[in-house]
């Protein structure tokens, strides 16, 4: 005879529905995002400001561990101490603040590993380098025992990504994702970076209004709304990006696709993909016509894990580039 189910059976019953209900929905979730973008192993996007919005970009203050930047110093560490790496970067934030004035600092180092650092554990050293794009740096590698980030003036930050269609300024987020930021500078360093290119081109479709708005009761794609490509030079060796900040992603939003290389541009807000992308930077607005253009090219269709993309007959070759303060 079957035994009668107690309060206590039914109340674990009840527990473990709960827990497989979540991690399905998270199961699902993770897969739509995965296979948007992936036309193997790995992919891109495939459910609303031009720019990452400012409130979640102040948020952020982050560095590079097991860097050591040099440069000259605006602030001294041994007589300026703090308790985190996060006040050392808003200390030098505060003397970069882009309301006009110059800017004072533009890099920071702070010793945050008590063992590794001894006496020496606190300090935060504000510099100023000469050239914000290229930074003087000392040294890497897991025996260093600094933390070190870039601040940017307002003027400094923007990089022109290069294309047969136009050239995209892109206003470089340093203080959320340092180490995406570090590598586009890499990139930036090179007079080609051949591999570098655009292979993926779809338009917002009726499902998007210009602004970038998405229209209610319609589909979240296909299309998706996006440019995607991949940022990898032939001859060196890339190195998977950490996942650092990932607000919603917005019109214009530049973010990887999973740990790079493969990146992707959006062209309408997607609150629906859920803060899975670090974001790097933003496309400013006036050059958002660019991207419409580029998504109108003429595409093939192809399906990656089920979902139908669009990708162009003929890739973009990219490279960055440096801008005039005045561009």
């Amino acid at each position: 005879m079957g035994r009668r189910q107690n309060d206590s059976d039914f109340g674990r019953f009840a527990i473990l529905v709960l827990f497989l209900i979540g991690a399905i929905s998270c199961s699902v979730i993770y897969l739509f995002l995965t296979v948007v973008f992936s036309p193997s192993p790995e992919s891109l996007p495939s459910v609303d400001d031009h720019v990452v919005g400012v409130a979640e970009e102040e948020q952020c203050c982050r560095g590079i561990e097991h860097l050591e930047l040099w440069g000259d110093a605006v602030k001294w560490g041994s007589e300026f101490r703090l308790n985190s790496s996060e006040e050392c970067c808003m200390a030098c934030k505060r003397m970069c603040s882009g309301d006009g004035g110059p800017c004072m600092c533009n890099s920071w180092v702070y010793c945050g590993d008590r063992e590794a650092c001894g006496p020496r554990f606190g300090e935060c050293w504000l510099k100023k380098q000469k050239d914000a794009l290229n930074p003087d740096r000392r040294d890497s590698g897991d025996l260093v025992m600094w933390t070190s980030g870039f601040v940017f003036d307002k003027e400094e930050g923007t990089v022109g990504m290069e294309t047969d269609h136009g050239i995209l300024r892109i206003k470089l987020l340093p203080e959320c994702a340092p180490y995406s930021v570090s590598y586009i500078l890499e990139l930036l360093a090179l007079p080609h970076c051949v591999g570098c290119h655009i292979h993926r081109a779809e338009s917002r479709g009726s499902f998007w209004d210009t602004e970038g708005n998405h229209i209610k009761k319609t589909p979240y794609g296909p299309p998706f709304a996006l440019i995607q490509g991949t940022l990898e030079s032939y001859g060196s060796m890339f190195k998977d990006i950490p996942e650092e900040h990932c607000p919603t992603i917005r019109r214009g939003s530049v973010a990887w696709v999973g740990s790079g290389p493969e990146f992707f541009i959006s062209l309408a807000d997607h609150a629906e993909w859920r803060n899975a992308y670090t974001v790097f930077g933003s496309v400013l607005s006036e050059d958002m016509e660019i991207l419409e253009k580029i998504a109108q090219l003429p595409t093939k269709s192809e399906i990656w894990n089920n979902i139908k993309v669009s990708v162009l007959e003929n890739p973009i070759s990219v490279r960055f580039r440096r801008m005039n303060k005045k561009s």
